[in-house]
């Protein structure tokens, strides 16, 4: 018996000292909570701004959620790559840290911030400044700086004056002034761009693009839909072209929107080409008429108008005609018919009548 106890007792204390180890481990280091950089940082440059954003990262350098957020600081240089953020133009504010969120499905948060010092009026137009950001922590330490961007700070163009759109039956027709003075660069280009948008809307959509210079070149939106209002705005755009180097556009402001409001109230075109001939035999006589086809995009048809000598000309068909093309088999021997046409969109606009064709029935 007592052997048998201090043989239990043996394997008890094993199994406590197996235990003991088990559960000890060494101690993780403390999280640094450091942000990772930023990977997603773009620049919009609108006439001598720089506007920045960029999306604050979730997690830290750890794989955990980040709890608390420090300032970010914009770095700026003219050199080719930036290297370290020792002296940033500007910092952003730490944001407010908002409700928990869940570990798999992390809220994004957004940042901006707007350089108007960036311009130097003294640029060569391919000079470029070179951007970046930094996120640190609540004790100001950082993983590292984001990604780098190259944005032209080469100066602006003022918005071009005297910028006007007016509706006409051709479009939309853009007007300017021919009185800017350009610089001459090589591989530099200058354009005047004009963008559409619906009222109250905060996107726009290029319309037109045309050599800043060449004014006098009628230039047209002909891709807007009528009975809707639009917003037109235009600015002036440096484009640079460099061997080997993507091409840098630098827009300026733009100038105030030109609303037109998109009334048809302009017909189509006269019909050309009338012609006229006599054929049949009694009892079934007619003429038959044709004419050159109206090339208007919105085109529903035309009119026939017919008169005998000394008398008006009245409509002779009840609906539309499709095609350039009609036979008048309501005719009389010895007598002189005289045709005219006119074309008609599908707003009912229609056209003057064409040029009249005659014929004698014998």
């Amino acid at each position: 018996m007592k052997a048998g106890a201090l043989e239990l007792g043996a394997i008890l204390l094993i199994v406590l000292a197996m235990g003991g180890c088990a559960s000890s481990a060494p101690p993780m280091p403390p999280s640094l909570e450091l942000p990772i950089p930023v990977n997603d940082l773009r620049a919009v440059r609108k006439g001598n701004r720089v506007s920045l954003a960029w999306t604050l990262p979730t997690q830290t350098t750890d794989h955990e959620n980040i709890r608390q957020y420090g300032v970010t600081r914009i770095c700026r240089s003219m050199e080719a790559k930036i290297t370290s953020c020792a002296t940033p133009i500007a910092t952003v504010p730490a944001i407010a840290q908002p409700a928990k969120r869940a570990a798999h499905a992390p809220e994004e948060l957004a940042e901006a911030y707007t350089d108007d010092s960036a311009v130097s009026p003294g640029a060569q137009p391919g000079n470029e400044a070179t951007y970046a950001v930094e996120v640190s922590n609540p004790y100001n330490r950082t993983a590292g700086l984001s990604n780098q961007i190259h944005v032209p700070v080469y100066p602006a163009l003022p918005p071009p004056a005297g910028f006007h759109a007016e509706i006409t039956g051709d479009g939309v027709r853009f007007n300017w002034p021919c009185s800017v003075s350009l610089a001459a660069f090589p591989g530099v280009r200058y354009h005047l761009q004009v963008r559409r948008s619906l009222p109250e809307s905060s996107e726009s959509a290029i319309v037109a693009d045309a050599d800043l210079a060449d004014c006098r070149t009628p230039l047209f939106d002909r891709t807007f839909e009528w009975e809707k209002t639009y917003d037109y705005l235009a600015a002036a755009v440096i484009v640079v072209a460099e061997p080997g180097r993507p091409e840098l556009e630098i827009a300026s402001e733009d100038t105030p929107p030109e609303q037109v409001v998109a009334h048809d109230i302009f017909p189509p075109a006269v019909p050309s080409g009338l012609q006229a001939v006599f054929s049949g035999e009694e009892p079934n006589r007619f003429i038959d008429l044709v004419w050159s086809p109206d090339t208007d995009a919105d085109l529903a048809g035309y009119n026939v108008y017919r008169r005998e000598e000394g008398s008006q000309p009245y409509r002779i068909n009840s609906s539309l005609i499709k095609t350039p093309a009609y036979r008048d088999p309501r005719v009389q021997p010895g007598k002189k018919y005289f045709y005219a046409v006119s074309a008609v969109d599908v707003r009912g606009n229609e056209s003057g009548r064409s040029d009249e064709a005659s014929e004698t029935v014998p």
